[in-house]
Parts: structure tokens; sequence; C-alpha cells
């Protein structure tokens, strides 16, 4: 079993404790925001901040993953984000925060997570042997999920105390992160060194660019989440307006996409995808945007938990087959680089649709912003079929 190795297991409490922090910030966040403002664009802005920093970093990120200790990159990037909670919470204390200071710190933290979140993809290379890549992938979707679960409703259950306790929390769990990051074993900590000339900068990005089954899931996945992604950040606004729940039930409709993936995931982690891969990838697509689209327009708390938590289920699914593709296809040697551009792909796609369903929320009203989207990302996974008629057809991981 994966969690018997020590390297892995920590690593994967790593990452739940990073990201169960960073989930309790999205839902404090979020409302705190939307309670100093009551604008819908300023929680799309909030995606904004998060995106400037991930593609002005991503070519600096995948080079320094590459060529130096990863696990003490992932550290110092969780305790720059214990740094952003702790100013936070002093700008909760002394009444000074405002929507400008809320900006800064989350761009601070989405600074830190574009170099942590390659390197720490990159790491799982390290720690697990090749055969089980696809099944510790699962694994690490698991961890991700159950922090998407935990973070959001202990979030929203700490801000009913206030949103100082959020803060706190989320700064001592970011802590853990980084002690866990820097004690972790590999069998290869240290980078074979490189000139750090443009050829080899861009190397991620022509690698990927001539491998069309990776270009294609990742292009799939940028434009399915930029188009379908957005309910996640207007999710405030549902709770309070349409669904009449308080930060407690938007800590629960947070969770809820965590809640159809983390089950999905640990199925896949015992029963990994084996067969019919491409057809899968497509199908899950599909059902994220279904989910999306039969969300945008319930008016029930119930409904829309079950729509959300069938969009996790299909997300991850989607997740696995992108990543374990990315892992298995791709040279060690080569890992940061080209998971920092999968990063570019994947992560620039949830801030800009946080952006996108923001803009359009302002305009036109969070319902059609979070329905438009929802038949945006069925209508790019039927187009994709016809543009990359190889991804559908691949049976397994290494055909």
């Amino acid at each position: 079993m994966l969690l018997a190795h020590p390297a892995f297991t920590l690593l994967w409490c790593s990452r739940v404790f990073s990201n169960v922090a960073f989930n309790m910030l999205g839902v404090a966040v979020g409302w705190q925001l939307y309670e100093l403002t009551g604008s819908a664009l300023d929680l799309g802005l909030v995606g904004l901040a998060q995106f400037a920093p991930i593609v002005l970093l991503t070519l600096i990120v995948g080079q320094v993953a590459d060529r130096y200790d990863r696990r003490l990159i992932a550290s110092i990037c969780q305790f720059v984000e214990a740094a952003a909670a702790a100013a936070l919470v002093a700008g909760t204390v002394s009444g000074r925060l405002s929507s400008t200071s809320i900006f800064a710190t989350v761009a601070l933290v989405g600074g830190a997570r574009a170099f942590e979140g390659p390197t720490s993809t990159a790491l799982v290379s390290d720690v697990v042997p090749r055969p089980l890549i696809a099944r510790a992938m699962a694994w690490v979707m698991s961890a991700t999920q159950t922090a998407r679960i935990v973070g959001p409703a202990l979030g929203g259950f700490l801000y009913v105390v206030g949103p100082g306790t959020t803060y706190v929390t989320a700064a001592a769990l970011f802590v853990c992160a980084g002690i866990c990051a820097a004690v972790i074993g590999t069998r290869r900590a240290a980078r074979t060194p490189e000139p750090a000339v443009l050829d080899s900068v861009l190397s991620g990005i022509v690698f990927i660019r001539n491998q069309r089954v990776l270009l294609g899931t990742m292009s799939l996945d940028m434009f399915a989440v930029l188009l379908g992604g957005g309910a996640t950040a207007l999710l405030p606004i549902y709770a309070r307006d349409i669904l009449g729940t308080g930060p407690a039930g938007l800590g629960y409709l947070r969770s809820a996409p965590a809640v159809g993936a983390l089950l999905t995931s640990i199925f896949l982690a015992y029963r990994p995808l084996q067969w019919r891969i491409g057809r899968t990838l497509f199908r899950a697509v599909i059902v994220f945007g279904a989910a999306t689209v039969i969300f945008s327009v319930s008016s029930s708390f119930a409904v829309s938990f079950a729509a959300l938590s069938v969009l996790g289920a299909a997300d991850v699914v989607s997740v696995v087959i992108r990543a374990s593709l990315v892992q298995i296809r791709t040279p060690r040697a080569m890992l940061g680089r080209v998971s920092a551009v999968h990063s570019l792909f994947t992560g620039t796609s949830n801030q800009l649709g946080a952006f996108e369903a923001g803009l359009i929320a302002a305009l036109l009203g969070a319902v059609p912003a979070v329905l438009v989207g929802g038949l945006g990302t069925i209508a790019v996974a039927v187009l994709w079929m016809l543009l990359f008629p190889e991804l559908r057809r691949i049976r397994d991981f290494e055909e």
C-alpha cells in the first residue's frame, strides 16, 4: 500500500494540510470580501489576483523545480502562505483590512502556490516507482479532495466565531505542511545542474506542443474549467442571495464538489482506470458540464449540493487521467518544467474562470453566468473530440 511508504505518506500529509488551509482561506476571503463590497466583480477579481503570478512565474517555476531540491521549494512556499494568512489575521484584528489588501494577500498566496503545485506534483515521481504512479496520483487526488471537504466546512464553521479564527487555523496548518514537506526522504532530492538558457526554460512548452495527447488533455481541461469552473467563485452569491444560507452553508457548498471527488478518487486508488482512457476523459468532461447546468438553475440547497458533488466526481476522473499521462509520458528530468506548464494550463483556467464568471455575473446575473459556462463546457468536449481524435482513441496510459 502506498501510504506504507514514509516518503509518500509525508508528501500526502503535506498536500492535505496545505490544501485544507488554502480552502479555509477561500471560504473566509470570499465571504469577508462580499460582506465588505457586495460586488460580484470583486469575487471575480480574487481569481484574477491569483492568475497574474501564475502566468508571470510559470517558466521560472519549471526551472527551479528541476534544478533545486523540490522538498525545500514546497516547504518554503507553505511557510510563505502561512505568513500571508497571518497578515489577514493582523488586518482583520486591526480593522484595517480592505479589498485592496485582500487582493494583495491573495496575489502573494497565488505566487507561492505557483511554485508549490508543480513542485509537489513532480515530487511524486521522486518517491514512487513508475508502475505505481497512476495509483499514487489517485491517492494524491484523494488528499486534495479530502482537503476540499474539510477545508471549506471547517473554514465556514470557524468563520461564525470570527474570520480571524479561520485565518489563524489556516496559518498553523500551512506551517504543519511545510514541516512535512521539509522532512520527505526522496531517492534523488538534488537536481542535475543545467544552464538556465532560453531553450531550457521553454523546453516544457516545446515538449507539450510536440505531444498531442498531452496538449489535447491539458487544453481540454483549460477551456472546460475556464467556462464551467466559475460556479465556485460565485458560491457566496448563491449561498446568501439564492439559497438563503450563511457562511456555514457556503462552507458546505464549497465542500460539495470534494465529497464526490473524494469518493471517486478513493475508488480509483483501489480500482485504477485501465482501459478506454480517452473516451472516459470526454465522458467525464461532459458530465462536469451537465452538473454545472443543473446547479446553475437550482434553488434547492439539496439539489445544488448533489449537483456540485457530481461535478466534483467527474472532475477528479479527468484530473487523474491527465495527471497520470503527464507523469508517465514525461522524462523525469523534465517533470518540473512540464508540471509547471501543466499548472499554467489548469491553474490559470480556474482563476480566469472565476474572473470570467464574476464579470458576466456583474453584467447579467449569477445564474446566466454559471449556465453559460456549463453549456460551454459540453460544447468544448464535443469540439475536442473532433480536434484530437488520437486522444479519444487512447485505450491505456502506456499506449
